[in-house]
């Protein structure tokens, strides 16, 4: 027997329109071409959204078809995330920081037929334009006098062809699970993969946004998206910031430290989400040139990291400097984002600074409706007795079943769990704790050794900036740890120090076999540490050493 109730479908168009009529004259900030910022409102955004709707339909835009994108947060790539899906069109975000090659591979994969790019990310569609093979046009995100110098390129102007439109589009009631977003992995190895998510997975993980055990996400916030629009979807926090009506602050490209800072105090924001290195520049900006006075005037109050883990040192700092709980997230682009956020439970109330820092480093717990789980190499469940390590697989309504035009389609495993790729515990409470990626964990001697937790203890030393741990071939032990490490501007610390440092809090045979000081680490373009570079580049570091130690 069915239900007796209303057939709605959740769509991301029924989000915008929530928002539009009940947060009218809520605030949406954005920093546009020139650092120029500008103000517009939910309500704005809805009748924007509506005509760029009705200017995909004038384009004859058919349902399904894929709109790409290549920009930054800024409103008008905003617009796009509501007048795109909501017309059943696909949004097809592309990341500008990628290289050429991958850029190029991404767009012609997705077979988008339209590209639309900021004024000041025009040079890289015009070494781009040659090559896209289903391109009809080339559309810049910009009022007439923002337009770039024509060129080689024929491009047409956003807002003449917004003009042409009026608000008067009535979204379609579409099916659901339609397609809503395609947006690719980072392809670290290999070309990146294309995640299509519906409109059913979205709205339903805009829940998880503003749920207390979520993001906790609220019409009280102003939100700062540190989060680029082309990763994860902004990890669903501008879904989510329209159930909620809350009030988004859009940075453009700058993610330094000091225009982070200044947007945090100017628009009072209270709430703001991004990886690690995003934040290692804030922290490093507000430590060297912001007085006490000024950081205790700030109202932020929580952040969310995620894309890497945040070392304790960096929970700490936020702590420290500005009073504000560092919130550890965990997913990944194929689990719509979000799988766990780490909260304390009532029962670590009662424990020590110390322990409860290592309880919020951990991934967290899973969050509702997403089941976790982790197996041995067979494949059989292990237990969550926070020693045991397994691979981590997920399943539940935002998980990826398969990737866009892959050719086998599938990820998930025979039973319909998604292997993850990372390697980790589960404690009694339900907390994640990742160990390592199953292609970065060190086997030494037979044994695992953590690059995680190394990094994580590297950076506790007040010199040390950033660390990255690798395993490199050893001609005794298969593997050693190698670590490598960014100092603090005016800091000194040298190996020895380091290494003593490392040996209070690891057993001896975790410590690295050498420390190489670097100027700069390498990052994928969504500021995570590209390994892969780092183990290619030292491969033969330990075998060169000991072969001239022999001589």
């Amino acid at each position: 027997m069915l239900g007796l109730m209303q057939d709605v479908p959740l769509l991301t168009s029924r989000l915008l329109e929530h928002a539009s009529y009940n947060h009218a004259a809520t605030e949406i900030v954005s920093r546009g071409v020139g650092g120029v910022w500008q103000r517009s409102t939910w309500g704005e955004l809805g009748s924007r959204a509506r005509r760029v709707a009705g200017m995909l339909t004038r384009l004859g835009v058919r349902s399904g078809e894929r709109i790409a994108t290549l920009a930054w947060n800024r409103t008008r790539h905003l617009e796009f995330y509501f007048g795109v899906t909501g017309s059943g069109a696909v949004l097809h975000t592309v990341n500008p920081r990628l290289f050429s090659e991958q850029i190029r591979y991404i767009i012609n994969h997705g077979e988008s037929e339209y590209l639309f790019v900021d004024p000041d990310l025009f040079s890289v569609a015009e070494e781009l334009a040659g090559h896209l093979a289903n391109i009809k046009e080339i559309i810049v995100l910009a009022a007439p006098q923002e337009m770039p110098r024509a060129g080689r390129m024929r491009a047409l102007c956003y807002e003449e062809l917004l003009a042409a439109q009026d608000d008067a589009y009535e979204w379609p009631r579409l099916d659901e699970n339609n397609a809503s977003i395609l947006c690719y992995t980072s392809g670290t190895t290999g070309n990146p993969k294309g995640v299509l998510y519906s409109h059913r997975s979205i709205v339903l993980h805009a829940f998880c946004v503003i749920a207390s055990d979520g993001m906790a996400l609220s019409s009280l916030d102003t939100v700062l998206l540190a989060t680029p629009l082309f990763h994860v979807n902004a990890w669903g926090v501008p879904f989510g910031a329209a159930m909620c009506g809350a009030k988004m602050v859009l940075p453009g490209p700058h993610l330094d430290g000091k225009s982070l800072f200044e947007v945090i105090r100017d628009e009072r924001c209270t709430f703001t989400l991004g990886v690690p290195t995003v934040w290692l520049g804030l922290l490093d900006y507000i430590e060297a040139h912001v007085e006490p006075a000024a950081r205790a005037q700030l109202a932020l109050r929580r952040v969310v990291c995620g894309g890497s883990c945040p070392p304790v040192a960096m929970i700490e700092r936020f702590d420290e400097l500005l009073g504000v709980d560092l919130v550890h997230g965990w997913g990944m682009t194929e689990t719509g984002p979000l799988v766990t956020i780490s909260r304390p439970l009532a029962k670590h109330a009662s424990l020590d600074r110390r322990s409860r820092l290592q309880v919020r480093a951990k991934q967290g717990r899973v969050v509702f409706p997403i089941e976790m789980r982790i197996e041995d190499e067979t494949g059989r469940p292990l237990p969550r007795d926070g020693a045991t390590v397994g691979e981590v697989k997920v399943r539940g309504p935002w998980i990826a079943s398969g990737y866009f035009k892959a050719e086998d389609g599938a990820v998930a495993s025979a039973n319909g769990w998604f292997p993850t790729g990372d390697l980790g515990q589960i404690d009694p409470d339900g907390f994640l704790k990742l160990t390592d990626r199953a292609k970065d964990i060190i086997k030494s001697g037979g044994e695992w050794i953590s690059s995680i937790d190394l990094e994580s203890l590297t950076m506790s030393h007040p010199s040390v900036a950033e660390a990255a741990v690798i395993g490199v071939p050893h001609p005794k032990w298969q593997e050693r740890p190698l670590l490598l490490v960014r100092v603090k501007p005016g800091e000194n610390v040298d190996r020895g120090a380091l290494l003593t440092h490392l040996a209070a809090r690891v057993p001896r045979w975790w410590l690295p076999d050498d420390v190489v000081f670097v100027d700069q680490l390498p990052h994928t373009a969504t500021g995570k540490l590209l390994k892969t570079e780092l183990r290619n580049a030292y491969r033969d570091y330990l075998l060169l050493r000991a072969t001239q130690q022999d001589t």
